[in-house]
Parts: C-alpha cells; sequence; structure tokens
C-alpha cells in the first residue's frame, strides 16, 4: 500500500472582517456597534497568509498596521491585492516597516487597473528623485492565468462589485472572495471544488455591490462547497451570535482574529 503524501498546510488568519466603515462604526449607537462580543469588532478585511517560513497579505487596509500589531506579525514578504478601494489600499505606505528590518522591497501583486491607482495614490514610492524612507514596491501583475508568489500557485478569480472586476484568489482548496455581488460561471468554475470558501456578506437587505446574506449563501449552495465563512459584514447584518445561529452547520461567521489552517 503506498504512503499518503503528507499535504503542506497553509494557514489564514482573518486579521478584519468589516466592511469599509468597519464595526462599530463612527457615531453609531445600535446594538451591534455597542456589543461587548469581541467578534462584533470588526476591522476592515484583509486575510494573513502563512505557508512554511513565509507570510503574504491580502489588501492593506487603513487598519493594516494596527492588524500587523495585534497580531505580532514581524515578517512580511507579498502583497495581494484584490481591488483599489480605498479600505483595501489605504495601509499601503506602512509596509515601510518590513522594508526597514527585512531590507528589500515588497513584493506587491495587482492588476493593471489596480496598479494604477495604487501609483496614482502612492505617488511618492514611484517617482524617479525619491527621497528616504518612503515604501519600496516592486510591482507584479495579475492577469487571467495563475501565478507563483513565495512558493504558492495562485489562481485569479475575477468577480464583480456593481460595475468594478475585484480580484478573489484560489490556493489549492482555498478561495478568497471579497467585496463581490456577481461571480460570472467560467469564474464559478475555476472555484467550484475548494473546500474552503471565504466570500463577503454585507446585510440581509439587497445592495448595489455586494453580496447580502441569502446571496452568498446561495453561492455556497451552487458550488457545494463543504466549509464557508462570511466577511466583509456591517453592523447592519446583526449581532454574531445571532447570525451564526441562523446559518447552516458548514456556514460561519468569520470574526478578527480567526486562524484557519488548509491542507494544500
Amino acid at each position: 500500500m503506498e504512503a499518503i503524501a503528507k499535504k503542506d498546510l497553509l494557514e489564514i488568519t482573518f486579521l478584519g472582517t468589516g466592511t469599509s466603515s468597519g464595526v462599530p462604526m463612527i457615531g453609531c449607537h445600535c446594538e451591534v456597534c455597542r456589543s461587548p462580543d469581541s467578534r462584533d469588532k470588526r476591522l476592515r478585511s484583509s486575510i494573513l497568509l502563512r505557508y512554511r517560513d513565509k507570510t503574504i497579505i491580502v489588501d492593506t487596509t487603513p487598519d493594516f498596521r494596527y492588524q500587523m500589531l495585534r497580531i505580532d506579525n514581524d515578517r512580511l514578504d507579498a502583497v495581494l491585492f484584490t481591488h483599489a478601494h480605498k479600505d483595501h489600499i489605504a495601509g499601503l505606505d506602512d509596509i515601510r516597516a518590513y522594508n526597514f528590518f527585512q531590507q528589500k522591497p515588497m513584493q506587491v501583486f495587482a492588476t493593471k487597473a489596480t496598479q494604477k491607482e495604487l501609483v496614482r495614490e502612492f505617488y511618492y514610492a514611484f517617482a524617479e528623485a525619491k527621497y528616504p524612507g518612503i515604501p519600496q514596491i516592486v510591482l507584479n501583475n495579475i492577469e487571467s492565468v495563475p501565478f507563483e508568489v513565495e512558493g504558492l500557485t495562485v489562481t485569479p478569480i475575477r468577480v464583480w462589485h456593481h460595475k468594478l472586476e475585484v480580484v478573489g484568489f484560489r490556493i489549492g482548496d482555498f478561495t478568497y472572495i471579497t467585496d463581490a455581488n456577481k461571480i460570472d460561471a467560467p469564474q464559478q468554475e475555476l472555484i467550484a471544488g475548494t473546500k474552503v470558501l471565504v466570500i463577503n456578506a454585507l446585510r440581509k437587505e439587497k445592495h448595489i455591490s455586494h453580496f447580502t446574506l441569502s446571496e452568498a449563501l446561495g453561492v455556497i449552495d451552487t458550488l457545494q462547497i463543504p466549509e464557508a465563512y462570511l466577511t466583509h459584514a456591517s453592523h447592519q447584518m446583526g449581532l454574531h451570535e445571532e447570525i451564526s445561529r441562523q446559518l447552516p452547520q458548514h456556514v460561519h461567521m468569520a470574526y478578527d482574529g480567526l486562524v484557519l489552517q488548509v491542507p494544500i
């Protein structure tokens, strides 16, 4: 009998699971924003991936610095960007600390459209005449084919955020989709077979550019995903504990600090 090859583990840490305004939302006094449950405290959505001795982040939110300090993360090898909305790119300047301690530029992976916005937003990092202390960045293109990042094969998944194309990522049996309200059939085929799916679910009511709770559950059901986690939730979604009780057994509300391990 042949020995079964031992698979490597991909470790996923949820750095933030909230929508663009975060939870609690400034000025709001609803029961979710006032909740004492730590799972109802949601920074802007991002995940950290650890594979062997490498560390990769998906999106640098406005909370990036605090997210790194909160988990005491002292190494970062690459950044993957889903799209260029402010709640997903605003923290990029703080990679300077990793440049300094690791003595190398940061490998950043993004579509041409997202790169254009990064260059516009962080123009000083890409200027010909650079002053000391600015972020050191090497831009890498995300196209429509799988690409390699620090030993991992990453398959881009193109989804729609209203009329904006956003990139999700599949690594082995793990897929991460955020800021979407439509996934075309060919892209659904790229997700099919995923064992663990993270997908955005903003709230219960219809929204122009995000999946609702029922829509996200519909995607999970259609693709027959065995284990799924909901992210990018607003305070309008409701209390973590109450929503969790309403979900199918194989679907969970993600929360900041949650750590998963997926064989790849």
